[in-house]
């Protein structure tokens, strides 16, 4: 099953179509996301996916030194939308206080597996990422067989992308300081 889109012709920040969103009834296991003006409904992701996911996660907790928090799926508030990555790392207790909607202030790193529309996670969460200033996106393409690192944004961009082919690793900056196995994640 693919996800669904709604175009929507109002701005992102509009009033009416972010009242229209947060009012949104999604069936058990489906997420909902504003997205550049659109409502994205995507269903349930397949065990492959939620595997990467999780073995992402076990490495950095195995491996990093820092005390970090992860959330799955958390909704996250950025210039042109309301998204919800596959998982976002942050350091301890940021999520402590945080509405089901957060402004990502303190966010390290967010992380995406692609699954339905992966254009979506290439393109338009690569620009919001940047644009709400989180200083890492890595984005495992699992159509594409490789393992992308965004960093340094700017002005609504990142400056800097390092990839990999799925199974090399990926050396990740501080506060994460290890080489992520990617070869784990096949």
């Amino acid at each position: 099953m693919s996800a669904l889109t709604h175009d929507v012709a109002a701005f992102p920040g509009d009033g009416e179509l972010l009242d229209a969103f947060l009012a949104l009834k999604t069936p058990p296991g489906f997420k909902a996301e504003l997205i550049e003006g659109k409502i994205i409904v995507t269903p349930p992701p397949d065990g492959e996916h939620e595997t990467v996911i999780g073995r992402v996660a076990k490495q950095v907790f195995r491996k990093c030194t820092e005390d970090l928090d992860f959330a799955p799926t958390k909704g996250l508030v950025v210039p042109d939308g309301r998204y919800i990555p596959d998982g976002t790392f942050a350091r301890r207790g940021a999520f402590s206080a945080a509405e089901s909607w957060w402004r990502p202030e303190g966010a390290l790193l967010v992380l995406e597996v692609t699954s339905s529309r992966p254009g979506k996670d290439r393109e338009e969460k690569r620009t919001g990422y940047a644009a709400a200033g989180i200083p890492l996106y890595l984005l495992v393409d699992r159509e594409a067989d490789q393992v992308v690192l965004h960093s340094d944004p700017k002005d609504g961009q990142y400056r800097g992308t390092v990839t990999v082919k799925l199974g090399d690793p990926l050396d990740l900056p501080a506060p994460f300081s290890f080489a992520l196995d990617t070869g784990d994640l096949l």
